[in-house]
């Protein structure tokens, strides 16, 4: 089986490939994650996946690269990782009551023959409506400092989610269901790694 490199300093992405039992590496990349003008969201989040598979196949020539990025999309706007609690409390506050996607791109490269395969997944969450207390509680525990939208579904401010359409790992950081299909595409079967 080939090597799975993860592109990825997330430790959502890596709590979620040990769930599914897929052996990794990590892979430390660093590459500009600005937004890239005159692209739609989910271009955006699939340019910056390829931008972080490439940087990662300059360090190994043999395996596999996964590669994802999301973000958090309100209106056809796309929310960051907040810089401040000042900005935080403004993204929270503008997707409390409402209905958002989450997009991720994901890019799967083939070190050795360098084929690239790159796709996205959506999924809609309802944020239920939300008082400025509990938002500004949330901020104080500096959760969500390192994700995009401002908040992390798999902890505390799963209490604000009212409802998600689509698949939940993606709202996490990595769409499992849709990666396990692409390592197929490289003969790659998750469920051959389980013991």
């Amino acid at each position: 089986m080939p090597t799975i490199y993860l592109a990825s300093s997330s430790p959502r992405r890596r709590e979620l490939l040990e769930q599914i039992g897929l052996p990794y590496t990590i892979v430390t990349v660093d590459v500009d994650e600005s937004l890239l003008p005159g692209l739609s969201p989910i271009e955006q989040v699939v340019a910056l996946s390829q931008r972080k598979a490439r940087a990662a196949a300059t360090i190994y020539s043999e395996g596999i690269v996964i590669a994802a990025d999301t973000v958090v999309v309100l209106d056809g706007q796309v929310l960051g990782k907040p810089a401040n609690e000042a900005e935080a409390l403004t993204m929270l506050e503008r997707l409390q009551g409402n209905v958002h996607e989450v997009l991720t791109g994901i890019t799967l490269l083939e070190l050795a023959g360098d084929r690239v395969f790159s796709d996205f997944e959506c999924t809609e969450v309802q944020m239920r409506d939300v008082s400025r207390d509990e938002l500004m509680r949330y901020i104080t525990t500096k959760e969500p400092f390192d994700k995009a939208g401002a908040y992390g579904v798999q902890g505390l401010a799963a209490v604000f989610v009212a409802g998600i359409r689509g698949c939940y790992f993606n709202v996490v950081g990595l769409p499992l269901f849709k990666l396990t299909q692409m390592l197929k595409e490289f003969n790659v079967d998750v469920s051959s790694y389980w013991r």
